[in-house]
């Protein structure tokens, strides 16, 4: 049976079978999604590590140590299972541990690795190093996880018992992708565990990378010098076998005297609390009555990787004579493949695969004659000795540690763009009760958090205010808007000022940003800037033409809304300053912005002329630009659906329910309709915003991360005007799925909403929500809010 071999041209992962490393899954949606190849930044990798002793450890230690060389030092960091009350010395790497048996330090560990932002989480699993009925309490922390898992599996059971059948199976469910390192492993996982092949990823077990040498080279490290050395190294364990190795000795020395068996390792940690020395004790006394004690070494140290590759260089030929043939992965036998030894072994499930081809001799189990018989022939004809060494170095190059960890970097890259394709929900996402098709408490916390003297913080870490990244005129307009339809609900319940006089918490922060905003306003240019810093000096001398825009948008709302006269009279004189400059605005968005304001103040002074004209310029520019690239299959204005689409469509119907153009209402309705048909899910139906990330271009591909907060914003908002207009029951229900998008209704099932603080997280990623609270998304949110609140109490006017 040959195993598929794993190279890596190019640093591309690629396994050489009957299929590439992981085809999309043929149930996803194809050539709809543009998803970017990515390489995970901050990775945690769960197993035991060094010091410890055990396989595994060797395996994390040597697998974080690869990464780390190829990728960077700042990638890793590990969280090995303490077996021990007194735990490790653990090197830096190491930035939490877990107590094997303490139920709580897995739950924890789930708290912090989300905490930390970890992009991607590798467990190395085993049955065995975790504590639990068959290892369960690790489910406990991969429940919890918000990120991207993918696992290794050293030990895959073809006859598990209950409880590991039911551990795997939900480690398997909770996983992206599974690694293994045999194809043996994969076809049990295929067969017993019913794995799609497209989840598993076959990555070899890795192996330093040793130069082919002679034996002799190091034979007088221990003082073996002209002797034919046997090895066997490892942790010692009563199923390795070893004492048919030393039955087999008096047949070959009656053939080579010079041969020497040397046993390098320690006993296991678990072998030695439970009983002490007995193996090894056993083994020295049948070497003795053998007549072999003085030709079987004894190495009892754990060995450093340098001198295990002494302990390997210097031997002739390797035995691994293990009793059971359920092992699936042995790490021992890949390190002497790796260094180009002559290996003879049982033909457990691993051996199996990897000395196919002639790189090594199989022999029995518990059958020393065998095991004499295959070593007496290979010192006997050294030309075959050193035809299946260079045998194994050569399929062996492509299982150096460098090619392992371009294969793991290639399996986390791929989690990541099948998540850009289709987005996986995370098992404590699925749990979560969800609030949708309610509306949510107003609160204005995070908006006050934001909020100083000078106006509103683009940004924030988490909740807390970035200063550092300074104002924007684009949040203080939106700000505007928003407060400004808070006034109008009703919402901002008036107060006692010192003086025992009624007034408007919410007039006072609309009072702030539009002072802001005037600020903005450059006289010089007719044009307001947008990015002034913490200390208060802007950064051009005009912003965008959205940004623009959307000023005059913010203006036009007080005008149109506010029942304040001071912000009216400071609105009007700036709304008249700034209206010229949109007459010369080509941007799509700058229109349909300009255009959401001028109806605004159009509503409260419907007879001024000069507002009329520019409302029908950019109203008519507008629809010329849809016009000029609407296709049967793209009714869109541009060749992109960029950031602020239902702004558009949205406009459209303003100005043509305004100006009574059936043309504008038209290609408004048409091209709202595509919208939402585009952004809608094709599997499930909810509500999905083009994604940052590329967006997407007309025949292209869509990209559908990051999403963003101020898309479903908007297309509550044009959802709603389209109802308004139409009273067509749809548009009301498409109005509620953007809306939900915020509570749950999502790709990830992720609420955006943070109802303790009454911000709004910054987006959705692949794989998680961006935990930054900004004022474009806390803002985006609260607007949508009001839009609805607004449908709700119309609503109940109507009612009998």
């Amino acid at each position: 049976m040959a195993i598929p071999i794993t190279v890596f041209p190019n640093r591309t992962l690629e396994v050489v079978s009957s299929r590439t490393l992981a085809p999309a899954p043929a149930s996803l949606p194809r050539a709809r999604f543009h998803a970017k190849p990515s390489l995970p930044s901050r990775i945690a990798v769960i197993g035991n590590y060094l010091p410890r002793q055990c396989g595994i450890a060797t395996f994390t230690t040597d697998l974080c140590d690869a990464i780390t060389e190829e990728y960077g030092t700042a990638r890793l960091l590990a969280l090995p299972v303490n077996d021990t009350q007194e735990g490790y010395d653990y090197p830096a790497r190491v930035r939490w541990s877990l107590s094997q048996d303490d139920l709580t330090s897995y739950q924890d560990a789930a708290e912090f690795l989300n905490f930390n932002n970890i992009d991607m989480v590798c467990l190395q699993h085993e049955y065995g190093i975790f504590g639990g009925p068959a290892g369960s309490h690790i489910l406990h922390l991969l429940r919890r996880l918000k990120m991207p898992l993918v696992t290794t599996l050293h030990t895959v059971l073809r006859e598990p018992d209950p409880n590991q059948f039911r551990v795997m199976e939900e480690i398997i469910e909770l996983s992206d992708r599974l690694i293994v390192m045999s194809q043996l492993s994969s076809q049990f996982l295929q067969e017993i565990f019913s794995v799609p092949d497209g989840k598993i990823d076959m990555v070899p077990h890795g192996v330093p990378d040793l130069p082919f040498l002679d034996p002799n080279f190091y034979k007088d490290r221990f003082g073996v010098e002209g002797k034919a050395v046997l090895l066997t190294f490892g942790l010692l364990s009563p199923n390795k076998g070893i004492e048919n190795v030393i039955r087999a000795l008096p047949q070959i020395l009656s053939r080579h005297k010079n041969v020497v068996y040397i046993v390098a390792g320690a006993t296991h940690p678990h072998v030695l609390r439970r009983e002490g020395e007995k193996y090894r004790a056993s083994l020295q006394a049948l070497a003795k009555d053998v007549g072999v004690g003085s030709q079987v070494l004894f190495f009892n140290r754990f060995t450093s990787p340098e001198e295990m590759a002494e302990f390997i260089g210097a031997a002739d030929i390797y035995i691994t004579p293990y009793r059971h043939e359920a092992q699936v992965v042995s790490g021992t036998l890949a390190y002497a493949l790796g260094a180009g030894k002559a290996i003879i072994s049982t033909p457990y499930w691993h051996a199996v695969e990897l000395l196919d081809g002639g790189r090594g001799a199989l022999v029995p189990f518990q059958n020393p004659e065998a095991i004499a018989h295959r070593t007496v022939e290979l010192l006997d004809t050294p030309a075959i000795r050193h035809a299946m060494r260079k045998r194994a170095y050569l399929f062996a190059r492509e299982m150096i540690w460098k090619r392992v960890a371009e294969g793991y970097m290639e399996s986390f890259s791929r989690v990541r763009n099948d998540r850009m394709v289709g987005p996986r929900v995370q098992f404590s996402a699925r749990a979560a009760v969800k609030a949708l098709d309610r509306l949510p408490e107003l609160q204005l916390g995070h908006v006050n958090a934001l909020t100083d003297d000078t106006g509103i913080l683009q940004h924030a870490i988490f909740t807390i205010p970035n200063r550092g990244e300074g104002y924007t005129t684009d949040d203080n307009a939106r700000a505007l808007i928003f407060t400004v339809m808070l006034e109008r609900l009703s919402l901002g319940s008036p107060v006692q000022d010192d003086q025992g006089k009624a007034c408007s918490p919410v007039v006072d922060l609309s009072a702030r940003y539009l002072s802001f905003l005037e600020h903005a306003f450059n006289p010089a240019k007719g044009r307001v800037r947008n990015f002034l810093g913490y200390d208060r000096r802007w950064n051009e001398a005009e912003g965008s033409e959205d940004c623009h825009g959307r000023a005059l948008w913010a203006l036009g709302t007080v005008l149109g809304q506010s029942g304040n006269h001071g912000l009216r009279c400071a609105a009007g004189r700036l709304f008249e300053s700034s209206l010229p400059a949109v007459v010369e605005f080509y941007s799509p968005r700058a229109c349909a912005y300009a255009l959401l304001g001028i109806q605004q103040y159009l509503n409260a002074f419907p007879a001024d002329r000069d507002a009329q004209k520019v409302r029908s310029v950019l109203g008519r520019r507008l629809l010329e630009m849809y016009e000029s690239v609407c296709r049967p299959d793209w009714k869109w204005f541009e060749n992109i659906l960029a950031y602020g689409n239902a702004r558009l469509p949205q406009a459209l119907l303003l100005a043509g329910a305004a100006g009574s153009d059936d043309r504008m209402l038209s290609a408004g309705l048409e091209s709202l309709e595509w919208l939402t048909e585009t952004q809608r899910c094709e599997n499930h139906g909810h509500f999905v915003p083009i994604g940052s990330q590329g967006f997407y271009r007309q025949g292209g591909e869509k990209a559908r991360f990051d999403q963003q907060p101020i898309e479903a914003a908007g297309s509550v908002s044009a959802c709603l005007q389209a109802y308004r207009l139409t009273g067509d029951s749809r548009w009301r229900n498409e109005a509620w799925s953007a809306f939900n998008w915020f509570l749950g209704g999502n790709d990830l099932q992720l609420p955006l909403y943070d109802s303790v603080t009454g911000g709004c997280r910054d987006g959705l990623h692949p794989d998680r929500a961006n935990e930054n609270q900004g004022a474009e998304s806390t803002l985006s949110f609260l607007m949508a809010l009001l839009d609805m609140r607004s449908l709700q109490e119309s609503e109940q006017k109507d009612l009998p």
